[in-house]
């Protein structure tokens, strides 16, 4: 197994592979990582609240009514945005790792691999339980 350097990618770099953008090939290794690690659910999100920030903050500056009118639309659109962002996860996730260059299926079978032990783990406590022993 080699070792492949994970670099990180600044503020601004990350805003736009938040919104969709695609990073250099230097970046590879930390999108497989943003998709395989333990937080990539709540990574996931993170990038979904930034794109849906675009959004709220003209809602909240420039529409005209009363704030708590503007605030109560950007709380339910929110909700319907996350709602939506959960359904797409697992795709969204994947599109992003194929884009940086992996073969499809990649960052599944990277979270498969590390939860690898705590399956087999649960499979055997699940047999020792439910099966009957053999005779």
């Amino acid at each position: 197994m080699t070792f492949v350097e994970v670099v990180r990618p600044g503020p601004l770099r990350w805003f736009w592979y938040a919104l969709g953008g695609g990073l250099p090939p230097r970046f590879r290794a930390w999108v497989l990582h943003d998709a395989t690690c333990r937080t990539w659910q709540l990574r996931h999100f993170a990038r979904a609240f930034a794109q849906m920030s675009l959004v709220a903050a003209p809602v909240l500056l420039l529409v005209p009514g009363p704030l708590w009118v503007r605030l109560l639309a950007v709380l339910l659109g929110w909700l319907v945005a996350l709602q939506y962002a959960l359904f797409t996860m697992e795709e969204a996730v994947e599109h992003r790792v194929r884009k940086a260059g992996f073969p499809p299926g990649a960052a599944q079978a990277g979270r498969h691999e590390l939860h690898a032990d705590e399956r087999a783990a649960a499979a055997a406590r699940y047999a020792a339980r439910y099966r009957a022993p053999e005779a």
